[in-house]
């Protein structure tokens, strides 16, 4: 693809996604598909956000797991700018892996207990980066600065926090790899009021700063309403609006 076309082209492009799951409900019944998400397409531009909403079951966080090679389609085609971000190469899985990211819903289950914050933050550098110890450490504490985090927590655990300020630590874990895409699953439902709006408002400067673009999923449209560029409404495992 030309670089003309490739500027053109919106950053990530969804096409007909869909993941069944097969289910047995007895020794001797037939195998069944559980169509969690049933071709779902969407589009997405360089720095902005879009909402996917819609109640419990919908197929919302089956399509962030998708996106972020937690699990492989059934169906479908996913391209980011223009390149097919499906193929099995070992080049295409280390691009993905780098270019989308996730924040997942419960910031008290998503860190691991045992481990400090500064360790939870290097360890994406130590697997995907040919960085020394020196330079993880420099860049882990500038990304710490940017979501809002003393240095001196660097080396504290995470029940030494609050669930505002683990979220902040799993944002930062989301960045250390320079992604372009940051699918953000409920990033704000386990929080409190007062806290959300304050995880929300450094998101979108983030956004702002690092020229980010979100996949948010959320069943909150008051926390869509003040994030979103885009809305996709889905149903039983469909783009419905």
């Amino acid at each position: 693809m030309s670089n003309v076309a490739q500027e053109n082209a919106p950053l990530l492009n969804a096409i007909g996604l869909k993941k069944y799951y097969p289910v047995k409900k007895g020794m001797f019944a037939k195998t069944q598909q559980v169509k969690a998400l049933d071709g779902v397409s969407f589009s997405l531009e360089r720095g902005k956000t879009l909402a996917v909403v819609g109640e419990s079951g919908c197929g919302k966080s089956t399509l962030g797991r998708l996106l972020t090679m937690i699990e492989e389609p059934t169906e479908g085609e996913l391209y980011y700018n223009g390149q097919n971000f499906l193929e099995n190469d070992h080049e295409t899985k280390a691009l993905r892996r780098q270019k989308i990211q996730i924040v997942f819903q419960n910031p008290y289950a998503s860190l691991n207990p045992r481990k400090k914050i500064g360790t939870i933050l290097e360890e994406p550098l130590v697997i995907n980066t040919n960085l020394s110890a020196k330079e993880r450490k420099e860049k882990v504490l500038s990304m710490m600065a940017k979501v809002g985090l003393r240095a001196e927590f660097y080396d504290r655990y995470p029940h030494m926090f609050s669930g505002g300020q683990r979220q902040r630590i799993a944002i930062a874990r989301g960045l250390m790899l320079d992604p372009d895409v940051v699918v953000a699953d409920e990033p704000v439902s386990a929080l409190d009021v007062s806290v959300r709006a304050q995880v929300l408002n450094l998101m979108m400067d983030l956004q702002a700063e690092l020229g980010l673009s979100y996949v948010f999923i959320s069943h909150d449209l008051s926390v869509v309403e003040h994030i979103a560029d885009e809305v996709m409404v889905m149903y039983l495992g469909r783009c419905v609006e």
